[in-house]
């Protein structure tokens, strides 16, 4: 312990829980495991549709894929519930791109837009399904078109996702150069992925195939993740429990992008106890 405290430079890596959740920047909710976080995730998007049909009014999501384990209760809720998506927009946060900077395949294995057609929308009762022109991803052809869309529908209700490695939210990568004013004006766009999340997301996603990982992307600006009305993040993997640290006791800086979200009216941390627990 004495070896740890001497190397270590930032006092917020040593924090057990009941210091993790003493005075948090951003609030913090520890669950269970993966599945409570899941399901509470599946849950709020569930209920805030019902509620927002109840009133006549259209509901817009930015999603994510990663996490993705909210998906399986989300359909599931749906079905058995009858809840319409007729109203509703699901705004995708990014999608890989080849090496010509076009939307990798949608057969490619870490395409994003395979994956919610086999995994979210082929599995929802086709009557409950909103059209295919409320599913939006980002286009590396069009990238304004997300900002205008979400005007016209009047702003985003929930921004749902994760946090990368480095602290990026959607593929929002971290510049150490930037300001924070200037980060949160940061629009949709197209961009190269930095190595660490390349590397984290090849282990992670592609069997450590790193050499095959893609290189660039198209991901939803800061601007519209912070315009955001509400932000939720799941986090859930061993290594987030430096990053939920960081990300909650961390100086604001575009050098760790979700520290910017300690300023949002609106945000929480879904961690496990696994993340809750102390690094060493």
């Amino acid at each position: 312990m004495h070896i740890w405290k001497d190397i270590s430079h930032h006092e917020y890596y040593t924090y057990d829980k009941e210091r993790l959740l003493h005075s948090p920047k951003i609030p913090i909710v520890v669950m269970e495991d993966n599945e409570t976080v899941f399901r509470a995730m599946a849950e709020e998007m569930a209920e805030t549709i019902k509620a927002k049909n109840s009133r006549g009014e259209t509901t817009v999501f930015i999603c994510p894929v990663g996490p993705v384990g909210q998906y399986p209760h989300f359909v599931e809720l749906v079905n058995r519930e009858r809840i319409s998506l007729k109203n509703v927009w699901f705004i995708n946060m990014d999608e890989y791109l080849s090496d010509k900077k076009e939307w990798i395949h949608k057969n490619h294995p870490l395409s994003f837009r395979g994956f919610m057609e086999r995994t979210v929308y082929s599995r929802i009762h086709p009557e409950l399904l909103m059209e295919e022109a409320q599913r939006i991803f980002p286009d590396p052809a069009c990238p304004e078109r997300i900002g205008k869309v979400i005007a016209e529908l009047g702003g985003v209700d929930i921004c749902f996702g994760g946090i990368g490695i480095n602290g990026h939210l959607a593929f929002n990568e971290a510049e150490e150069a930037m300001s924070s004013e200037e980060f949160k004006n940061l629009p949709t766009r197209t961009l190269r992925i930095s190595k660490e999340t390349r590397a984290t997301n090849a282990a992670g996603d592609f069997g450590g195939a790193l050499e095959d990982m893609p290189v660039y992307c198209v991901t939803i600006g800061m601007r519209e993740i912070w315009q955001s009305k509400r932000i939720r993040l799941g986090c859930f993997r061993e290594w987030h429990k430096g990053v939920v640290r960081r990300a909650a006791y961390g100086q604001v800086e575009a050098a760790f992008p979700v520290t910017l979200l300690q300023e949002h009216q609106d945000v929480m941390i879904r961690c496990t106890e696994l993340v809750a627990g102390s690094l060493g």
